[in-house]
């Protein structure tokens, strides 16, 4: 790169550059020494790597933006449709008109809190600051910025959420306010299936004889929930531990169920204690069992020991004049 320094007619100082396509970049300075300040500052940028083309910068957030949503190809439906709300109602309307280049760390910081000051939830500031960082996070892929400002910034933290379960009977309830869609709701109640896979539900998917439902595929309701959180709550109560929820609800880790329906497996902790005193006790009510059953058989055995050993004295041994020997036995017992 050669670059220099020149004084201006009118008293300014104008440093110029040519970038590696031989384009020529300028600015003007009321010092030489910020002229020169500049102009080795770009030196050691480009020697390292890092300079980046002044105009690729200057791209605004808004037209960033709609290029880095069109190329989302790889989004669920619903999960686009989540991303363009997020921009249109939270980044846009702070971001649209500014430059890539403009961004700075403290504005991204002071915007966040603009955001938690409103009536956003913190889940949903989050979200939105992620989905400006994934934008910026692309301009910094495409060399049009040197980080990503949004990088670092403090974000608020998430309460957990109140989960609403019902009982057995509120889903009867239910079902029954519902009719003639009672049989889906006790469906989704009991397989903890998501709607958009249930409303995908065909009948060769449905193994009656087995009781099984088998879920190969689903339908996207865009802009819509799905709470299933009784299907968990009542497999749980049920007995369900933890692998079989999670083979129920379909999550990709016993971890992940864990993360949802901790609360769910608190009550473990009692039973499990309940059942290791139940089994401590079994196992020395089992040992003193035990212990009277082998003291009956020693005393039964040495009782007929004994006997036998009586007997043997009165009978004698075998041998030539057992007449003799018993004779003896009895005037020994006079």
């Amino acid at each position: 790169m050669a670059g220099n320094v020149h004084k201006r007619p009118n008293g300014t100082w104008r440093a110029r550059y040519r970038d590696a396509s031989h384009r020529e970049h300028a600015r003007h300075f009321a010092r030489k020494v910020d002229a020169e300040r500049w102009l080795a500052a770009i030196e050691v940028s480009i020697s390292r790597g890092e300079w980046l083309d002044p105009a690729d910068g200057k791209v605004r957030v808004g037209d960033w933006a709609a290029q880095w949503l069109a190329g989302q190809v790889q989004l669920k439906p619903s999960t686009f449709a989540r991303y363009e709300l997020i921009l249109r109602k939270q980044v846009l309307p702070s971001w649209e008109k500014v430059p890539l280049s403009k961004v700075t760390f403290a504005d991204v910081g002071g915007w966040v809190q603009e955001l938690s000051a409103s009536h956003l939830s913190a889940a949903s500031v989050r979200q939105a600051h992620r989905v400006s960082s994934l934008l910026l996070d692309h301009a910094l892929h495409d060399g049009r910025l040197a980080r990503n400002p949004a990088k670092g910034v403090r974000l608020p933290r998430v309460s957990p959420a109140h989960m609403t379960f019902l009982t057995h009977e509120q889903v009867d309830q239910l079902a029954e306010a519902c009719a003639p869609y009672d049989t889906l709701v006790r469906v989704l109640a009991y397989t903890g299936i998501r709607w958009g896979e249930a409303a995908a539900l065909r009948v060769g998917r449905v193994d009656l004889q087995r009781r099984r439902l088998s879920i190969d595929e689903a339908t996207s309701e865009v802009g819509g929930e799905v709470i299933r959180h009784t299907a968990a709550t009542l497999a749980v109560a049920a007995g369900a531990n933890v692998k079989v929820v999670q083979r129920m609800l379909g999550h990709a880790s016993a971890a992940m169920t864990l993360d949802v329906y901790a609360g769910l497996f608190a009550d473990d902790l009692d039973s499990v204690a309940e059942r290791l005193d139940a089994a401590a006790a079994q196992s020395r009510a089992d040992s003193l069992r035990t212990a009277d059953v082998l003291s009956l058989a020693e005393a039964r055995t040495k009782k007929a020991l004994q006997g036998t050993g009586l007997r043997k004295c009165m009978v004698g041994p075998v041998g030539l004049e057992p007449t003799t020997y018993g004779l003896k036995v009895r005037s020994s017992t006079n």
